[in-house]
C-alpha cells in the first residue's frame, strides 16, 4: 500500500497537466476508453477534472509496466507517466506519450456498463453508471446550482437553518406522507421544512433550509422523484409581490452563473444567450386567465382543476422565460395561505412555471399570520389543529406578514441541462418503482 501511495502521490489534475505541454507529469484516474494491440495502446484516462488520451509504446514501458497495461480492463485505476504533447488529433487538443504506467487496481472481471443500455439497467447499476461522462457533468452542474442558490441567499443576508426531517404534522395537505413508526407513535417524513422555516423567521427573519423532502406520491412522470432537494427560503415582512421578485432573481442568477461555467455549457450543448436571457421580470398570469388559455387550446379545464404535465406544457411551450400561475382557487391550495382580498375565491400565491413545459419548479405565498384566520383555514381543510398547536402558536406571540417559497432543486437542474429526465439530476433516485441501490 506504502508503494501505491509513492506512485500517486506527485500526480497532477488532468486539467491542469494540459497546461504543461513539452514537461514531463504523472496523472492518476481511471482508464475510460481503451484501445490498440501489439506495440501501441491508446487509453483515455478520466479523473474529476477531465480527460486526456495517453499513447503507449511498447518500447517506452518496461516488461511488468506493458503487461499491466495490456491487462487493464475499463475502469481500473492507474498512475500514468509521461510527456505532455500538443496534437490537434487529440479531442482535447493534447495528449500524453507514456513513459511509466502503475495500475492502481486493475478489475476483477470487465466493466459491465457497455454501449446502448437500458435506462433500468443504468439505474440498476447507477453506482457505477455515475462514472459516466454524463453523470458526472451533471453532478458537477448540480453541486454548481447548489452553491449559487445557497451564495445568493447569504449575499441578501439569510441564515440557513436546519430543520428535522421527521415530524408529526405535513406542511403542504397532510397527505402522501411516508409514515415511519417512531419509537412507537406515528410519524412521517416532511414533506416540507416550511412550518419550522416560519418558526425561526422570528428569530432571523431571513431564513432557509436546503435538505430533502419526500412526496408518497405514485407520481410516474418526467418530473417527479419520492425524494428531492427543497430549498425553501422564508422571509419576514414580505409581501407576495416581494416574495416573486426574490424568486426571480434568484432563478436568473442561479441560471446566469450557469452560462460563465465553459465546461458545462459545452458538455450539454447548452445557448449561452438562453441562460443570459434568464432576466427578471417573468411574465404573471392569474390562475383565471391561465384557465382560459388552456381552454383555447382545447384543454377542456374547468374552475378549480389542477393542471397536469399536458396543461403545463400547453401554458409555457413557447415561452423562453420562466412564467408565474397567480392567485390559485383557495379549495385546491395548502391551508397557511391568506384569502385574496381582490378575489375571495384564491388565495395570494404563485406557482413558477419554467418554459417549454418543463413543470413548476417554484410555489410561493404570503403565510396567514394571524391565527383565528388559520384555524378556520384548516377546519375548512378537515384538519387536526391540536397536531399543529405549535405552528399556530407562532401567530400567538409577536407575529408579522410574512412570505416564502420552495423550490425543487433536481427540476431546477432537468430544465437548465436540458436532461430527458429528473432521475439523472440527483445521484441515486427514488421512486415509485426503485429504492435501490
Amino acid at each position: 500500500m506504502r508503494n501505491v501511495f509513492s506512485a500517486i502521490s506527485g500526480a497532477i489534475p488532468i486539467k491542469e497537466a494540459m497546461q504543461h505541454a513539452g514537461s514531463a507529469i504523472a496523472i492518476r484516474g481511471w482508464i475510460h476508453r481503451k484501445r490498440g494491440t501489439g506495440k501501441r495502446i491508446f487509453i483515455i484516462i478520466r479523473d474529476a477534472t477531465g480527460t486526456m488520451q495517453c499513447v503507449a509504446d511498447k518500447s517506452a514501458l518496461s516488461e511488468s509496466e506493458w503487461a499491466e497495461l495490456d491487462a487493464a480492463y475499463i475502469e481500473s485505476s492507474a498512475v500514468v507517466l509521461g510527456e505532455v504533447k500538443k496534437d490537434d488529433r487529440s479531442p482535447t487538443g493534447c495528449e500524453i506519450a507514456v513513459s511509466g504506467f502503475r495500475l492502481i487496481s486493475n478489475n476483477e472481471q470487465q466493466f459491465p456498463i457497455t454501449e446502448y443500455q437500458s435506462p433500468e439497467f443504468l439505474l440498476d447499476v447507477r453506482h457505477l453508471w455515475l462514472r459516466s461522462l454524463k453523470m458526472i457533468n451533471i453532478m458537477k452542474a448540480r453541486s454548481l446550482i447548489f452553491r449559487y442558490a445557497r451564495d445568493f441567499l447569504d449575499s441578501k443576508g439569510f441564515f440557513e437553518i436546519t430543520p428535522p426531517l421527521i415530524t408529526q404534522a405535513g406542511g403542504e395537505t397532510g397527505a402522501n406522507l411516508f409514515e415511519v413508526d417512531y419509537f412507537g407513535q406515528k410519524a412521517y417524513l416532511t414533506e416540507s421544512s416550511q412550518l419550522y422555516a416560519e418558526a425561526m423567521i422570528f428569530a432571523l427573519e431571513r431564513v432557509y433550509s436546503f435538505a430533502p423532502s419526500y412526496r408518497a406520491e405514485k407520481s410516474r412522470t418526467i418530473k417527479h422523484l419520492a425524494e428531492y432537494w427543497h430549498l425553501e427560503p422564508e422571509i419576514a415582512y414580505f409581501n407576495n409581490e416581494q416574495n416573486m421578485a426574490l424568486q426571480e432573481d434568484l432563478v436568473s442568477n442561479i441560471a446566469n452563473k450557469l452560462a460563465s461555467d465553459n465546461d458545462i455549457v459545452d458538455f450539454f450543448s447548452i445557448d449561452r444567450n438562453e441562460l443570459l436571457g434568464i432576466k427578471p421580470p417573468f411574465k404573471r398570469i392569474s390562475y383565471e386567465e391561465a384557465l382560459g388559455i388552456l381552454n383555447e387550446k382545447g384543454a377542456r379545464k374547468e374552475w378549480g382543476d389542477d393542471f397536469g404535465v399536458e396543461d403545463e406544457r400547453l401554458l409555457t411551450e413557447d415561452e423562453k422565460k420562466p412564467m408565474f400561475i397567480c392567485n390559485w382557487p383557495k379549495e385546491i391550495k395548502a391551508f397557511y395561505m391568506p384569502v385574496n382580498p381582490d378575489d375571495p375565491r384564491t388565495v395570494l400565491c404563485s406557482d413558477l412555471q419554467a418554459p417549454a413545459g418543463n413543470g413548476e419548479i417554484i410555489g410561493g405565498s404570503e403565510r396567514i399570520w394571524n391565527a383565528q384566520e388559520l384555524i378556520a383555514r384548516m377546519k375548512e381543510k378537515g384538519l387536526n389543529t391540536s397536531k399543529y398547536s405549535w405552528y399556530i402558536d407562532l401567530r400567538r406571540y409577536g407575529s408579522v406578514p410574512h412570505s416564502g417559497f420552495g423550490m425543487g432543486i433536481e427540476r431546477i437542474i432537468k430544465w437548465l441541462l436540458h436532461l430527458d429526465h429528473i432521475r439523472d439530476a440527483i445521484p441515486f433516485p427514488r421512486m415509485v418503482n426503485r429504492v435501490a441501490p
